[in-house]
């Protein structure tokens, strides 16, 4: 645990955390101590980092978005959201998720995006650069930051629709 608050106050004397960061992710540490959490204990026993509410969207780099498209709407009735073709098109899956398709080669899974109860993007960054993993904010509302295969995780509010 000290190597950990050590990496937090590094961050923020580095600039790489602002203050509100760096006191939700003490929080989280001292919420998880209370606890009784370890930090090396097994996974299924710790307290989550975060609480994912459902799978919002997967995004799918793929040769031909029209094809693709047709194809989604043809065999799994999905609804056109948004679209900028040639390079996009945002296909309703139900009320709550969604594919994206973007116009890319070699076709490839881009990212998957989970829905987080009370998301906060930078209360999101302070916990993940406080476990020792650095994050990438677009949008200023949207977390990017890899699994340790390297797939691309999202994380977005529940509302987080195209």
């Amino acid at each position: 645990m000290n190597q950990t608050v050590s990496q937090m106050i590094d961050a923020f004397t580095l600039g790489r955390m602002t203050r509100r960061e760096l006191i939700a992710a003490m929080s989280g540490l001292v919420a998880a101590a209370a606890t009784g959490a370890s930090l090396s204990a097994r996974a299924e026993d710790a307290v989550p980092t975060f609480k994912a509410t459902g799978l919002n969207h997967i995004a799918l780099r793929v040769k031909d978005v029209v094809k693709s498209r047709d194809f989604y709407i043809k065999h799994l009735g999905l609804k056109v959201a948004n679209e900028s073709l040639p390079n996009n098109c945002f296909l309703l899956a139900g009320e709550h998720s969604f594919i994206t398709l973007f116009r890319g080669d070699p076709p490839k899974l881009d990212h998957y995006c989970y829905s987080i109860e009370g998301y906060d993007v930078n209360e999101a960054a302070a916990k993940l650069r406080a476990l020792g993993i650095e994050p990438k904010i677009e949008g200023g509302d949207r977390i990017y930051f890899p699994d340790p295969d390297g797939h691309t995780v999202q994380l977005a509010s529940p509302s987080h629709m195209p």
